[in-house]
């Protein structure tokens, strides 16, 4: 794969579902819960390798811009933007407008590899093989996402019916 991806990271939040650590002011991205980086330092640093990623694009609001561009300088990792939010809509809102930037910045044909800031994930060789393939389906034109096979309809949001 000669192209690189361009990490779009989704840093928003209310910081709602782990009260009390995480508060509106300071979400669980952006709290060091095991060892000495926090969530979002350590999605940074699963897309730092230079080789197959470009510099990351990271959405967020106006509330936490300083904590993500501080986060990422203790790390010594540039961004190639942050993205701010006027308001905060949804997820489809937010990489719609990612992808105008990225499409803008770089080109068109431009990969996202889109991922949210707040998960522990094993970033072993397993996931960077998962990742290139992910990538060579997406320069085909495809559409790909990772995940968990749902086992039944989420209905909190109202979007699906079971």
């Amino acid at each position: 794969m000669t192209q690189k991806i361009v990490p779009v990271i989704m840093a928003g939040g209310k910081g709602t579902r782990l009260w009390p650590l995480s508060r509106a002011a300071a979400p669980k991205q952006f709290i060091q819960f095991i060892g000495d980086k926090t969530l979002f330092q350590e999605t940074l640093l699963r897309v730092s390798d230079p080789a197959l990623y470009e510099a990351p694009v990271v959405l967020t609001n106006e509330e936490f811009r300083f904590l993500v561009a501080e986060q990422a300088r203790e790390l010594d990792i540039g961004l190639a933007a942050i993205l701010l939010e006027p308001v905060a809509r949804n997820t489809a809102a937010a990489v719609a407008a990612a992808a105008t930037l990225v499409s803008k910045r770089f080109n068109e044909d431009t990969i996202m590899h889109v991922l949210g800031s707040d998960y522990e994930i094993v970033a072993d060789d397993t996931y960077f093989d998962c990742v290139r393939i992910a990538a060579a389906t997406a320069a085909q034109g495809k559409l790909v996402t990772f995940g968990i096979q749902p086992t039944e309809p989420a209905t909190g949001y109202g979007y699906i019916e079971g």
